[in-house]
């Protein structure tokens, strides 16, 4: 079996074309897929993509025209697959439903000790040979609240984290984790976590009920010298409305693992090219703004898992076995649809 895999990394492909060998070739592509590209699948039953795809109802027309019968996701997300339609077109689509939890958690407190202690500022400076601390004065985070929004596998990591560091942890969630709780979480209402968290994460999945869901009046009601991380989904964030409240001189620091519109940037060199997306053009001048590619999954532990998922997902597609990764099986939803 020959599978075509798009939005493969360069340092992704020598992991995914390892775990394949003496099974099936893969043929590794750098472009993303969408509709422009979907053409290029013809001919391939299994398809893998990344967490960057357009996988609407169009895109799965036109693989599944051109042959293709199961899609194998490389991430846990699953927000850019219209299910529904892929169910209607006979197809299985499978993703990872669990990778190292600590890359993400890991990076989320580089991101925050980054902005914390205006470390890209001072490496800017030093660069130069300018060794002044002006301006670079941060906070010492013992003692002070986390608010952790999603106390999965990710928020959890990040909670031992927190505790480490000796802080005040405030949770929010559909249910309790009891681990977390025995850390010294207390579940509050997410209007409390927002008032009184002078950091603030997010590892919550993207659906209907959590688009936006740090709002203009989320923003409003955080403290003016708050920490806001993403590390999870762009759309997490109204995006607008925090530029509106960075402007006003609010928030000591963000750091954005993702964006809203990321898919038209993120993965690529546009250091040549005139940014036409003011909003992210705007979020960039901000000093104390630090934002990165999608990057927080990205070690050589949560890679490999994630490949190892994938190869597994494909063998039990062969195979006409499922598994906890299968959001439709052979154009069946599971009765509790995701």
């Amino acid at each position: 079996m020959e599978i075509v895999a798009f939005g493969v990394q360069a340092d992704e492909q020598p992991f995914l074309e390892r775990a394949f060998a003496g099974r099936h070739q893969v043929r590794s592509l750098n472009v993303f897929l969408n509709r422009d590209t979907a053409p290029i699948a013809r001919g391939y039953e299994i398809v893998s993509s990344s967490v960057n795809a357009d996988l609407g109802a169009d895109v799965l027309q036109t693989l599944a025209a051109g042959g293709t019968k199961m899609i194998a996701q490389r991430s846990t997300g699953f927000n850019n697959i219209d299910l529904e339609a892929a169910a209607d077109l006979g197809m299985s689509v499978g993703r990872v439903a669990h990778y190292s939890p600590y890359a993400v958690a890991e990076f989320a407190w580089a991101l925050a000790l980054a902005v914390d202690r205006r470390l890209v500022r001072a490496t800017n400076r030093t660069r130069n040979f300018d060794f002044r601390l002006d301006g670079l004065m941060g906070r010492d985070l013992r003692g002070r609240t986390a608010g952790v929004l999603g106390t999965g596998k990710i928020g959890t990591a990040f909670t031992r984290i927190a505790h480490g560091f000796g802080m005040n942890l405030l949770g929010w969630d559909l249910t309790e984790n009891p681990h977390c709780v025995e850390l010294g979480m207390k579940y509050v209402a997410r209007e409390r976590l927002f008032a009184e968290a002078d950091l603030v994460t997010l590892h919550l999945p993207l659906v209907d009920d959590t688009r936006h869901l740090v709002d203009a009046a989320a923003l409003a009601a955080m403290k003016d010298d708050a920490i806001l991380i993403n590390t999870s989904r762009g759309g997490l964030v109204d995006t607008a409305a925090l530029v509106d409240t960075l402007k006003a001189g609010r928030l000591t620091g963000v750091g954005l693992d993702v964006y809203e519109e990321e898919a038209a940037f993120f993965f690529f060199d546009k250091s040549l090219d005139i940014i036409s997306d003011d909003t992210l053009a705007r979020l960039m001048t901000f000093g104390n703004v630090l934002v990165t590619s999608h990057q927080a999954y990205f070690t050589q532990d949560a890679v490999g898992q994630i490949i190892e998922a994938t190869v597994a997902n494909v063998e039990d597609y062969l195979a006409h076995r499922t598994n906890e990764n299968m959001l439709v099986t052979r154009g069946q939803l599971p009765k509790a649809a995701p």
